[in-house]
């Protein structure tokens, strides 16, 4: 894989606890975001706490709490075994072993696998599009402005890709720009516009990359596409919420028509 940022946010330096002569500010902050996101498809857990890299009563009590939740001796210190449970859903997302045959198929396969494990972002000393999961997505980048849904699609093809030993800059740059992969697709004449779509839908393909156009050369959003059923798509995107937008919270699977908005698709053929 091209992609590995996501390795980084597996591991802590040391041993961090409350005190601790080994506490680094970083790793704290890790800790506090993977508590913070374990809380959001547990919300009893009682691991929510605020992200400041300070060791406190709070995080350590918040420890306890994931620690009591997962049936565990409460220690209130974290080592790299508990830290290893609490990034346990990144590291399923990104190394679980693929075992579709097609690229298309490998393409949904590894979207559904992050699907189930819940990415989200968080929103860390007032800047959105932040924490453990957008900086995988994003090659370590995070803040406000890195708006994450390519991202996440071209992590989704990396890793498809690479399961067939493939490297998915062939088809596009490693960007994290709508506009860069659309004038991409349309140099390489690989981008069908909503008009074509909408005459011929049978050129969408699962496995292929939609471009939400606002303008002629201005695309605001993208996701995956699972499955096609009339007048609709099926996808997995990332950085949009049950509204469908271009700077939402999570990765969700969607339902859009491609005959009531404007959908470009960005074909991943020539990479098979």
């Amino acid at each position: 894989m091209k992609k590995t940022a996501y390795q980084k946010e597996l591991v802590i330096k040391a041993t961090q606890k409350r005190g601790g002569i080994n506490n680094n500010k970083k790793d704290v902050m890790k800790i506090q975001s993977w508590l913070t996101l374990f809380s959001i498809p547990n919300p009893g857990s009682g691991t929510a706490t605020e992200i400041d890299g300070d060791f406190g009563p709070a995080t350590e009590r918040a420890i306890k709490n994931f620690q009591e939740f997962k049936n565990i001796t409460k220690t209130g210190v974290v080592v790299q075994e508990l830290f290893d449970m609490l990034s346990a859903s990144l590291k399923e997302a990104f190394e679980k072993p693929l075992v579709s045959n097609s690229l298309r198929d490998l393409i949904v396969e590894a979207a559904e696998n992050h699907l189930r494990q819940h990415p989200f972002e968080l929103n860390i000393q007032g800047q959105s599009n932040s924490g453990p999961w957008v900086r995988s997505y994003m090659d370590g980048h995070d803040g406000s402005p890195w708006f994450w849904c390519m991202g996440f699609v071209q992590a989704i093809l990396d890793q498809a890709a690479s399961a067939i030993g493939k490297n998915f800059k062939t088809l596009m740059p490693l960007t994290y720009s709508c506009d860069t992969v659309g004038n991409t697709g349309l140099e390489k004449n690989v981008l069908s516009r909503y008009q074509k779509i909408r005459r011929d839908p049978s050129i969408i393909q699962k496995g292929d990359v939609f471009l939400i156009q606002k303008s002629r050369l201005d695309w605001t959003h993208t996701g995956i596409i699972t499955a096609i059923e009339g007048d609709v798509i099926e996808t997995i995107e990332g950085n949009t919420n049950h509204q469908g937008s271009r700077n939402g919270i999570a990765v969700m699977k969607r339902t859009r028509s491609f005959r009531r908005s404007k959908i470009d698709v960005f074909s991943i053929g020539s990479l098979i």
